[in-house]
């Protein structure tokens, strides 16, 4: 019978840092430790694996800057990460799949990125994404959460973009579609208790640094640079909040 995870694991790895390092999918944290989710598109996703291979579960974006920095500085903390963004995910798709990979991971705080994907889609023409639909389906979604996990911590990212790539060449589209959402993200931390992330501020202040490619190549994704930067406010934001966060 092949081998689970649990006893491959604590023979591969030192004595003692099992409890703390490791948290699989089917198991509950142990006490004490602080779980943590992000979800979202391609920005969260950050071309993660979905296997055991430690060196990329984390992805390669903002949630991997987070996790491994929390990891390094508070290996005491029992801190958890899980990185279930998907490329392309919409928020419908995010409802779609939200039991499996976020309420039955029973987090103690879920960070959420989503929404260019439904501009993008709304901008081809899908008038279902629109910006009230995103507001009445991110809200039902919010719902669920807190319903199903009482205590949870919200974080809710706002969706970016800066006039360079694709983006530019329908930047007033984009750019009125965006703010459209920006607004309903802001609106849902406010009436759900959540940290609020405002990531186009931080990216508008970059260009004050370096241009618009600097940081994001296509008007959409973030340059390693972009991603640190996202990474650098997101514990500060959440640390106001949770001062374990640090």
């Amino acid at each position: 019978m092949k081998e689970n995870r649990r006893a491959f694991l604590s023979k591969t790895l030192p004595m003692g840092l099992l409890p703390v390092f490791v948290k699989l999918d089917d198991e509950s944290a142990p006490e004490g430790s602080y779980t943590i989710l992000f979800q979202g598109d391609s920005i969260t996703d950050g071309n993660r694996t979905r296997n055991n291979d430690w060196n990329h579960v984390m992805g390669h974006g903002f949630a991997f800057s987070i996790s491994s920095r929390l990891w390094a500085d508070h290996p005491d903390r029992g801190f958890h990460f899980f990185n279930r963004g998907i490329s392309g995910n919409k928020v419908v798709d995010l409802a779609g799949r939200w039991q499996k990979e976020a309420l039955d991971l029973k987090p103690d705080l879920v960070s959420i990125l989503v929404g260019i994907n439904d501009i993008s889609a709304y901008l081809k023409g899908n008038e279902a994404m629109s910006a009230e639909n995103y507001e009445k389906d991110y809200r039902e979604l919010l719902k669920r959460t807190v319903d199903a996990l009482p205590g949870v911590q919200l974080v809710l990212c706002e969706p970016f973009i800066l006039k360079v790539g694709g983006v530019a060449e329908k930047w007033e589209a984009y750019l009125s579609e965006t703010q459209k959402r920006q607004a309903v993200v802001r609106k849902l931390a406010a009436e759900f208790n959540a940290v609020f992330l405002g990531f186009q501020q931080v990216f508008d202040q970059a260009l004050k640094k370096a241009p618009a490619e600097y940081w994001i190549w296509d008007g959409i994704h973030p340059m390693p640079a972009g991603h640190e930067l996202m990474a650098r406010e997101w514990i500060r934001a959440v640390g106001r909040k949770l001062k374990f966060i640090r």
